[in-house]
């Protein structure tokens, strides 16, 4: 089997491949990357130089929004299984610069759709939505049928994305899955997020900045169970339908105050300073996970305590964040 991986050097991407890299030799896996500098490029970097002591990892540096570059790239390339993870991420950075997410994330995903049916179609492609899909709902959790209420740009383009795949799944006959991931959080994470912030700060000696005073709560998902539940759905023999969608989160919602208390009480006291939240942000995030667990019969979600931990542990012995 081969697989392609787009935004391969991304947190998401390397994760996922490097599982099934250790998982499965006869794989063989594919990625391409932009490395795109929204966060340290650096650090994306150090993640494929990591996928590059497997003989089994082929990388190129490509841009999905190159379109010419990207169809030419699929051809012959014969990829059973698509993971496409590449896009532009951040739901602050979208008010600054709108255009990005609109070329990226559905221009680029089109590109990659298109390139598809240029080579033999591939069993299934596997793409990355976001729980702010559903924006600020009254009722919680949110379910896969709720309406969609994207709150801004970076949303929106993702909602976009799901019905770009629902109409090319009848159109070409593939099938997709879109995956709405829950602030996915752990090993190899993004610096730009709440948690490696925290790290940093702690670490540093520094203020914290706490938006909205930490009285808001996410659906903390860590990243071991994401790329589990990633990878049953990728290889899974048979769909009901040609496109589905899961929310792919842990279904326990914690208040950001709560994790900071936690923190101070297991690793140490840190300088905080309460700011008034963003008006991009989504207030509270909690994912009904239901329809994933049946799906893949994965029930075993890791607790958010244990994840903090192992989290900062990995994060405290890895130099590759300290730049």
């Amino acid at each position: 089997m081969r697989v392609l991986i787009t935004g391969v050097a991304g947190f998401i991407g390397f994760s996922l491949a490097k599982n099934l890299l250790l998982s499965d030799k006869k794989l063989e896996i594919f990625g391409i990357d932009n490395f795109d500098d929204y966060y340290s490029k650096k650090l994306k970097y150090f993640r494929i130089n990591e996928l590059k002591k497997f003989k089994k990892f082929k990388f190129t540096k490509l841009d999905i929004v190159k379109r010419k570059k990207i169809l030419d790239y699929f051809k012959n390339k014969k990829f059973t299984h698509i993971v496409h993870l590449a896009a532009q991420a951040g739901v602050r950075f979208s008010e600054i610069k709108p255009k990005k997410y609109l070329d990226n994330n559905i221009y680029g995903f089109i590109n990659i759709i298109d390139g598809c049916c240029l080579s033999n179609k591939p069993k299934v492609i596997l793409y990355a939505s976001s729980s702010s899909v559903y924006g600020d709902l009254n009722k919680l959790p949110a379910k896969e049928a709720n309406r969609l209420n994207p709150i801004n740009i970076y949303s929106m383009s993702k909602k976009i994305n799901e019905l770009t795949a629902r109409f090319s799944s009848n159109y070409h006959k593939i099938n997709f899955v879109g995956l709405r991931y829950f602030t996915v959080y752990g090993e190899w994470g993004r610096p730009d997020m709440f948690l490696f912030k925290l790290f940093k700060a702690f670490n540093e000696k520094n203020f914290f900045y706490l938006n909205n005073s930490g009285n808001h709560k996410r659906d903390f998902t860590y990243i071991k169970d994401v790329i589990e539940i990633t990878k049953r759905i990728l290889f899974k023999k048979r769909f009901k339908k040609r496109h589905l969608i899961f929310n792919v989160c842990s279904n326990n919602p914690v208040q950001i105050s709560k994790i900071v208390n936690f923190f101070r009480k297991k690793i140490g006291i840190i300088k905080i300073k309460k700011i008034k939240r963003n008006k991009l942000d989504v207030k509270n995030t909690h994912g009904d996970n239901k329809l994933v667990r049946k799906f893949t019969n994965f029930n075993n979600f890791t607790n958010y305590k244990k994840g903090i931990l192992n989290s900062y542990k990995w994060y405290n012995n890895n130099k590759i964040y300290k730049f």
